[in-house]
């Protein structure tokens, strides 16, 4: 029987010639992440443990980012725990506020994470990273002050789901839409503790920022990762950033998969997640005219290049609506460079919308932009649980950026061809 790509990797790493779905395995990690939430758990641990001496300060990933900048006086002492920790390690992976960005867009964007790795996140996007190639998943605080210490993990080998998408994505319909529609079909758990991995000839037209949307929405359907091999839009990507050499994975014809999906997605619309779990899901076309009182732009999901692109093309020359707060946060400091290089930032000032540093605060109710009761936002964000960006009353949709910034300029859940119109595409990423 054959192996899939992620059993693969994890056997390489396990040092093993092949391993099984439910076998329990010591795996070597190729780097390790926290951030300003996570990291300074991680580190009280390592104290308790009487760890002062690391794996590799070259393989841990400190990124400041879900409290940044600074809201309040607790969020600037769990900066300042990780800022002291790794000046006295010595991380040279330490990204502070100015010098980063959300985790789950910088790592690749700075070619830190490369096909065949194996990676460890305390956070439970991490996941995120399957879209180059290679397994990540998140942990807990603790299970990643172990591999800051000792550069292994234990990991129970999971079971790995296959999806094919076939078909050619119309021209609205992105990475968010496919994941969105993926989660409606299995729903929230239906892929609990398995590995999803996503196929098909409909990948060939997503760029490498579109497929790191669909394996962050892994984990909203309970996956423990996502998973996507790597070709030629993954090696174009990586040119000129990949920081390591790097070993490409592919599942064998006769790999063992626990269930296979098909579907040809030729004619699917955007798909809008409704309140309040992400597997509630419908065409936009079923949601449309539901009124919203905020919109948010970011997120490891959606605050890349590309998605700013697309929201200047459908603001440019118009308003946010009257009454109508839409929040646009550029995942990282190269993303804000470069949307302000292309006039993209002037475009959103403009049109009234309220641009930030980037940040993660918006996506988990934690400031800038946080929702009171009643309100209701749509978000090119990955979860709308109760209270998951503010107050418990109010309500998230999630939906694609063209969606999002469709809906901030009518004040309603739109499709973006209620704005530019049947003929219009979106501008290329």
């Amino acid at each position: 029987m054959g192996q899939t790509a992620m059993q693969k990797i994890l056997a390489a790493h396990a040092g093993k010639a092949s391993v099984e779905p439910g076998e329990f395995i010591m795996a070597k990690a190729d780097l390790a992440m926290a951030n300003d939430v996570t990291a300074p758990i991680a580190i009280k641990a390592l104290e308790r443990a009487g760890i002062t001496k690391l794996w590799n300060k070259d393989r841990i990933a400190i990124v400041l980012s879900h409290f940044v900048p600074a809201k309040d006086i607790l969020s600037a002492a769990q900066a300042a725990v990780a800022r002291t920790f790794c000046q006295k390690q010595d991380i040279s992976l330490f990204f502070d506020e100015g010098r980063g960005g959300v985790e789950h867009s910088l790592l690749p964007e700075l070619g830190l994470v490369v096909p065949g790795d194996v990676v460890i996140g305390a956070d439970s996007h991490s996941c995120t990273y399957g879209a180059l190639g290679l397994f990540s998943t998140g942990v807990g605080s603790t299970d990643v002050a172990a591999v800051m210490a000792t550069g292994e993990i234990w990991l129970k080998v999971p079971e790995t789901m296959k999806f094919n998408y076939g078909g050619k994505p119309g021209p609205w319909v992105t990475g968010k839409d496919l994941i969105l529609y993926t989660i409606g079909q299995i729903t929230f758990d239906g892929a609990l503790y398995r590995n999803m991995e996503f196929t098909g000839p409909a990948l060939k037209h997503l760029s490498m920022e579109a497929r790191l949307t669909i394996t962050n929405m892994a984990i909203e359907a309970g996956g423990k990762s996502g998973f996507i091999e790597a070709d030629e839009v993954t090696e174009a990507y990586l040119k000129g950033r990949a920081k390591r050499p790097y070993t490409i994975y592919k599942s064998d014809p006769d790999a063992s998969y626990v269930a296979r999906y098909d579907w040809d997605i030729s004619g699917m619309e955007p798909q809008v997640a409704q309140p309040n779990l992400p597997d509630k899901v419908a065409g936009v076309s079923q949601v449309k005219g539901a009124k919203i009182n905020s919109a948010f732009l970011g997120s490891c999901t959606n605050g890349r290049i590309e998605d700013l692109r697309i929201a200047a093309q459908l603001l440019k020359g118009r308003k946010v609506a009257k009454g109508i707060r839409f929040m646009v946060i550029p995942a990282t400091q190269t993303i804000y460079r470069q949307a302000l290089k292309e006039g993209l930032i002037e475009i959103f000032m403009e049109a009234e919308a309220i641009v930030s540093a980037a940040t993660c605060g918006p996506c988990l109710g934690g400031h800038m932009g946080v929702l009171g009761p009643g309100e209701v936002c749509i978000s090119s964000s990955n979860r709308n649980f109760p209270g998951r960006m503010g107050h418990r009353d109010s309500q998230v949709y999630l939906a694609n950026p063209a969606v999002v910034t469709a809906s901030a300029i009518t004040g309603t859940i739109s499709h973006p061809e209620d704005i530019l119109g049947k003929k219009a595409t979106p501008v290329a990423g």
